[in-house]
């Protein structure tokens, strides 16, 4: 399960393109509170501190206990804005997480087994279909990646969405259809041989029919005497 990370936040009193702008001279990334019971809040977030955090990955899955003046908010991170030269974040939003809160979310899904894999033994290739799913989940069990074993694929074996066991309470938004997760194919070369075997095969009854006898040459007319 995801583990909460603490950060530490101060409350933020201006709003608009000047006082955020002020915030970042001083190195604070400016940024929004909002969901639950209560109103949104504007916090200003130590950049450095919010630059590790977004460039260790899964940033928007990763559930956060801020400190906003000594008082706990759970949240997760909605949307990160970044510097679109220098890949700095410039904004941020979170989402409060009640008590039994659900939430929407793309997790990412990380494949293992693929050394074992028969299908890849034997010169397979592994078709990702899906690289991450959709899900909903309850905030104390939101999961950092989704694990797919395709140690038993075969080629022309794939693996779904009902095959996977998923953490209690976390059910795919996708509902009454059995997606496809990957599924492993033949190589190209593979492909072709196939395909050319039956298209010979096509044609070969055409090919097998007996040619008709060529039409009977017409009797030379006597000759006058």
């Amino acid at each position: 399960m995801a583990q909460v990370q603490e950060l530490k936040v101060e409350t933020r009193t201006g709003t608009g393109k000047g006082p955020a702008f002020q915030a970042r001279q001083k190195g604070l990334i400016p940024g929004v509170v909002y969901g639950g019971t209560a109103a949104p809040e504007n916090v200003s977030i130590d950049g450095h501190a919010l630059w590790l955090h977004v460039g260790a990955g899964h940033f928007l899955t990763t559930l956060f206990m801020l400190d906003i003046g000594g008082r706990k908010t759970r949240v997760l991170p909605r949307d990160v804005q970044l510097d679109p030269v220098s890949d700095f974040p410039v904004h941020v939003d979170f989402m409060r997480l009640e008590e039994g809160a659900t939430v929407r979310l793309d997790i990412p899904v990380r494949f293992k087994g693929q050394e074992t894999s028969p299908g890849l033994k034997k010169g397979g290739v592994l078709n990702i279909v899906r690289h991450e799913i959709g899900l909903i989940c309850p905030a104390e069990t939101i999961p950092n990646t989704i694990d797919v074993d395709v140690s038993g694929l075969d080629i022309n074996e794939s693996i779904h969405i009902a095959s996977l066991t998923l953490p209690e309470g976390v059910k795919p938004v996708i509902r009454g259809r059995n997606f496809t997760i990957c599924s492993v194919v033949a190589p190209t070369s593979v492909r072709e041989e196939l395909r050319a075997a039956a298209a010979a095969t096509t044609e070969t009854p055409a090919a097998a029919a007996p040619a008709a006898a060529p039409a009977a040459a017409p009797a030379a007319a006597p000759a006058k005497k």
